[in-house]
Parts: structure tokens; sequence; C-alpha cells
């Protein structure tokens, strides 16, 4: 069974930050595109969203590597970790 990893509250506090940040980008993105804004406006929000939830995640894994790997039973080996590293890629 695979341990949750802990992470540390005052590291998780701005990832979070930056998730609902994103969260009100994404509704703009949704609000802009049924009002019929300029393509290019629309466009650049959704590349602020995808930027603001890919730095998100890294951060997560960044966060959490360091334990996932010193953990004595952990359960991911650097081939998982990698491919966790690039699914976001």
């Amino acid at each position: 069974m695979e341990k949750p990893v802990e992470l540390n509250p005052s590291e998780l506090t701005p990832v979070i930050n930056r998730l609902k940040r994103a969260q009100g980008q994404l509704s703009a993105v949704t609000r802009m595109l049924e009002e019929g804004r300029d393509c290019k406006d629309v466009v650049t929000q959704l590349a602020a969203v995808s930027k603001a939830l890919d730095r998100a995640g890294f951060a997560i894994i960044a966060t959490g590597l360091e334990q996932c790997i010193v953990q004595k039973d952990a359960t991911m080996d650097k081939k998982d970790l990698e491919k966790l590293f690039l699914s976001l890629a």
C-alpha cells in the first residue's frame, strides 16, 4: 500500500494559491468564449492557465520528491518518478 505524500503546509500554501488563481483564469476563459471575445485574448488567457497548472504540478512533485525517494518502503523508483515528471511535459 502506498503512503500518501505529506507536503509541508508552508510549501503547499503557494501551490494552493496558484491553483485558485488558475481556476479564476479558467473561469475567465469560459466567460471570454461565451462573450465572443477576440481569439488572441482567449488563447493568451488559456496559456496563462496552462502555465499556472504546470507550475503547480511541478511544485507538488518537487516538494514530494525527497519523501518519495527517502522512504524506506518507497514504492516509486527512478523510472516512476521520471514518468511522473513527463506527465506534466
